[in-house]
């Protein structure tokens, strides 16, 4: 199997391939570093709604460009997100947190997307994201708030059930994406 499963994309500019996933993935990631900071209630943070838009930006460009572009895009993403969040004076801890939790659930979300790529078209975005949330929510939620007076397993729980839910909801705009983008999978 090549690494790029779109031999389209290899004629087009780096920098297209590149920038607006890189741009959209480190926007994301910032967004979602402020809002998990607000709590809604004791199981849930305004952070869960925009995260798992992290893993829509990995699959489309998964599906576009193959893993190995994925892989920059989350790298990059990663350092973007990380060096904005200090520099806008996120709490250390949530920054870490988030910046761990994101590399790791991200290489996941690609490993697990690319092992059912050939699948029907849902099945790699819906099962990358259900098992990187899973992992994501417990590495963010036991660095950024363990040992604080949140009640933190409540906020990942709450937070996990949104992610899964969004895992569902995005399925809709993938397909739309990749159907307008006219990358389909053949039928197996």
């Amino acid at each position: 199997m090549t690494d790029n499963p779109n031999p389209a994309v290899a004629n087009g500019s780096p920098w297209r391939r590149f920038v607006t996933p890189v741009l959209s993935m480190a926007a994301v990631v910032l967004l979602s570093n402020v809002l998990v900071q607000y709590p809604i209630n004791a199981w849930l943070t305004f952070g869960a709604f925009s995260y798992p838009l992290t893993y829509f930006v990995t699959d489309i460009c998964n599906r576009w460009a193959g893993p190995a572009l994925a892989r920059r895009v989350a790298w990059a993403g990663f350092i973007t997100g990380v060096a904005s969040s200090f520099a806008l004076h996120v709490p250390w801890r949530i920054a870490v947190a988030s910046g761990v939790a994101f590399i790791v659930s991200q290489l996941l979300d690609i490993a697990v997307f690319n092992q059912l790529r050939k699948k029907s078209w849902w099945k790699a975005p819906l099962w990358g994201s259900s098992a990187a949330s899973v992992i994501d929510t417990a590495i963010f939620f036991s660095i950024a708030f363990a040992g604080t007076e949140l009640n933190w397993v409540h906020l990942g729980a709450g937070d996990l059930c949104v992610k899964l839910t969004m895992a569902l909801v995005l399925l809709a705009p993938f397909r739309a994406m990749i159907g307008w983008l006219g990358l389909m999978p053949k039928k197996a």
